[in-house]
Order: structure tokens, then C-alpha cells, then sequence
């Protein structure tokens, strides 16, 4: 019997599109989340929870692409907002690891709150899906257009598309090679598990609240330094880093009020060296993840080039970063700039030509940026190189990622323009 191409009596895309005009949640194909409460975090965080539907539950939780069954800590998703007729799209960390339940549905259970459909404290309220193992939890900064519609004004029971978990601001993709490394002697069977340092700015922690969450249960010593300008006291994320301070004795967290002296570190409201040097960390062996803002960054990669370790390592090269803001000037790349590559990097305004526009403009930041502000519209999405919604190709010209340092060559290769600046006359296919 001949095998080959079977084609489908009836196609799954006529299902889908029968089936979201029965209930626009159904469908086979696409992930979709519902809104269903919300939780107030701190006093500039909110957390949603959503319900997905079949088809994220089928493609996230059984692709065996997650040690957990779903995503890892530290993994983000896209949502797609319709606001006003207009689809916006924006990527939102998820809060906790998948098939766990977060650490404030107990507390939930026990003493109920007001249910207000502005913004539900109570997670307590029983709904179809199991509290906190099925659901998709995100935390967010109530600003911006997006985000301040979703945590003040979407209604409860709204349905978003949505990406699936993804992402590589994790322990699986940073540390697991580390270790392997560590493994010397053919009898060794496990390595050591490495000291890690988490330090997040402002909405910067949402991404490490599972991150930080699996490595405690993976064995990894971990210090985490937030900081913020808002008060810690009494909020539920206090209450988070506590319980897990008294299950993991190698846990240790510093919270830093950037208003509050009382709360610096080494004296001071800025990481600097004597932050890290302060934390009395065996810093040659730590792997360090940061999330914050251009500011936060940079004052990192200073501390690291400031901070001598033996053998000529490099304690930057220990650091996995996620920025979760559109960086809007050249600071930040310019404070991480290698000593060899200073003769090739100018801050001069150079001209980007669009061939397929058969337009062109000057720019001195991020060729995305540079656009705008000539008037010129481009595809976009996140900002923050994570999207590829803006990815197009480049046909001569360098450039230089100013997330990672890298100076691209001259010649042709698809690049990201939210993430790159011009280092010469630059060629896009546009």
C-alpha cells in the first residue's frame, strides 16, 4: 500500500473558524487566555490570572519543551490587546512555574476579600479551572497604554490571544552548562550546584519569581537584591521572599527602598562594587541574572568591570540580563562597551536607507527609534528584542546590539532594529 500526503477531509482552520463563532475561547489551533482576577502585588504591581484554553494547554503543557511541564521560571508570553479597534501587542513575564500553585492562594482560601471588578483581590472565588495549576499568572506595572487597560480596565472574563511560553532569561539555558563545566573528574556524577545573585529594579522581579522559586528546589544558594521605590513592608511579595527564607536556609534577599536609607546597602542607593562586594558572595563561581532598567544595567556592568577576580576572569561574563523597557539612548550601551572596540564605536548620526521605500534617515540610537523620529513607521512589538516583530534584513552597513555588545559585519543578515544602533551608513531591505 503507497503512503504519502493525506489531506484532511476537513481542514482544522474551517473547525476554528466554525467554532470561535460558537464561543470565541474555542479553538484547536490558537492559544487564548480569559482574564479572570486579579491580585494587588505591591504598590505598583498587579497580577493577573487568566485561564487558557485548549489548544495553549495542548501546544505549552504536553510539549515537553519545559522540565516542568509548561514553561520555566523566568519565561515571558505575548499578548495580543484590542483596544479601541487598534491590536497592540506586549509581552508580560509569567509570575511562578507552571503546575504550581503561587504562594498567596492559601492565604486567599482562608480569608476572602470584596470581589471588585476594577481590581479582584480575591483568588479565593472558585472558577471551572483548578486554583493556581492551570491557570497562567503575569505580573504588571499599571502604566503605558497596554498594561494600564489591563490591570484597570479589561473586564473580567475578557479573551486575549496569546503567545506561548518562551524565552531564554532562565536557569536551563544559563546555569546547566556552567555546571557541566564544573565537572572535573570522570567520577564525578553531580556537579556543584552554583551560587546564583538575582537583582532586579521596580517590575524588574516579576521575572524572578519562579526563577528564583526553581532554583532554591534545584539546590542553588541564592541571594536575591531588589530594588524599588516603593515600601516593601507587609506586601505580599514581602511575604513571598520570607516563606521562602524559612524553607531554604541558602536563601537571602535584600530589599532596597531607594527612598529609604535604613534600607541601602554598602550606604548606598546604587549598585556599585562595594554592593557586591557587600554580599560577601564567592563572586569568580556566581552566575548573576538582572532585570531592570537601562539605569539598573548599566550600574551592573560598571560594578562588574570594577570588581578584580583572579586568573583575568571577567565577572560580566557570569551575567545574564532581561530588560523589560525600550532603551531610548545610547547610556547604557556605552557604559558596557569592551576597551577594543572603542576605536570602532562613535556616537556619531549616521544615515539608514530604506531600499524598498527608497527613503532614508539619520539616526544616532536605535535604528527603530531613529524612524520614528524622522516620521517614518516600521513593524515593531515589544521594544525590548524579544518579539521579533521588528526583525528585517540588513543589507550592508554594522551595527552593534546594544543588549549584548555585539558589532554585527558588513555585509547581509537579518537583525533586529529595537536592539541595534548604526556603526556606519546602514542598508535595510524595508
Amino acid at each position: 500500500m503507497t503512503t504519502g500526503y493525506h489531506p484532511e477531509l476537513i481542514q482544522r482552520v474551517f473547525i476554528d473558524f466554525i467554532s470561535t463563532r460558537l464561543h470565541p475561547f474555542w479553538s484547536l489551533t490558537v492559544p487564548k487566555l480569559r482574564l479572570i482576577a486579579r491580585r494587588t502585588l505591591s504598590d505598583d504591581l498587579i497580577a493577573l490570572q487568566f485561564e487558557p484554553n485548549r489548544a495553549f494547554r495542548q501546544q505549552a503543557f504536553s510539549s515537553g519543551n519545559s522540565s516542568n511541564n509548561g514553561w520555566h521560571g523566568g519565561q515571558h508570553i505575548d499578548l495580543s490587546v484590542l483596544i479601541d479597534g487598534i491590536y497592540h501587542q506586549r509581552h508580560y513575564s509569567l509570575v511562578g512555574l507552571a503546575q504550581q500553585p503561587l504562594w498567596w492562594y492559601e492565604d486567599s482560601e482562608q480569608k476572602p476579600h470584596k470581589n471588585n471588578n476594577n481590581l479582584n483581590n480575591s483568588f479565593a472565588k472558585k472558577s471551572p479551572v483548578q486554583i493556581g495549576t492551570s491557570t497562567v499568572t503575569i505580573a504588571i506595572k499599571p502604566q503605558g497604554l497596554v498594561s494600564d487597560y489591563l490591570s484597570k480596565r479589561a473586564a473580567l472574563g475578557t479573551i486575549f490571544n496569546s503567545g506561548l511560553p518562551s524565552g531564554e532569561f532562565t536557569l536551563a539555558h544559563t546555569v546547566l552548562a556552567q555546571q557541566a563545566s564544573q565537572i572535573s573528574e570522570p567520577l564525578s556524577l553531580t556537579p556543584i550546584p552554583l551560587p546564583l545573585l538575582f537583582i532586579a529594579s521596580g517590575s524588574g522581579i516579576t521575572p524572578m519569581l519562579g526563577l528564583i522559586t526553581q532554583a532554591l528546589q534545584n539546590g542553588h544558594p541564592v541571594t536575591l537584591l531588589h530594588y524599588n521605590r516603593t515600601i516593601f513592608y507587609k506586601s505580599p511579595l514581602q511575604d513571598q521572599w520570607q516563606q521562602l527564607a524559612t524553607k531554604y536556609p541558602t536563601f537571602i534577599y535584600h530589599l532596597v527602598n531607594t527612598e529609604d536609607p535604613n534600607t541601602y546597602l554598602a550606604g548606598s542607593r546604587h549598585l556599585s562594587v562595594e554592593t557586591l562586594i557587600a554580599l560577601k558572595l564567592p563572586l569568580i563561581d556566581t552566575q548573576i541574572f538582572a532585570c531592570g532598567s537601562p539605569a539598573l544595567l548599566a550600574g551592573l556592568y560598571r560594578a562588574c568591570d570594577e570588581t578584580n577576580l583572579p586568573d583575568n576572569k571577567q565577572l560580566r561574563d557570569n551575567i545574564t540580563i532581561e530588560s523589560f523597557s525600550a532603551i531610548e539612548s545610547l547610556d547604557y550601551m556605552f557604559s558596557t562597551i569592551d576597551k577594543a572596540d572603542e576605536e570602532v564605536i562613535t556616537s556619531d548620526v549616521k544615515t539608514i536607507y530604506l531600499r524598498g521605500r527608497q527613503r532614508q534617515y539619520n539616526s544616532s540610537t536605535t535604528l527603530l527609534l531613529g524612524a520614528e523620529s524622522a516620521g517614518i513607521r516600521m513593524s515593531h512589538g515589544c521594544r525590548q528584542g524579544i518579539c521579533q516583530l521588528c526583525r528585517c534584513n540588513k543589507i550592508s552597513g554594522r551595527v552593534k546590539n546594544i543588549q549584548t555588545g555585539k558589532i554585527s559585519n558588513d555585509g547581509y543578515e537579518s537583525i533586529q532594529t529595537c536592539i541595534n544602533v548604526p556603526m556606519t551608513d546602514v542598508i535595510l531591505d524595508i
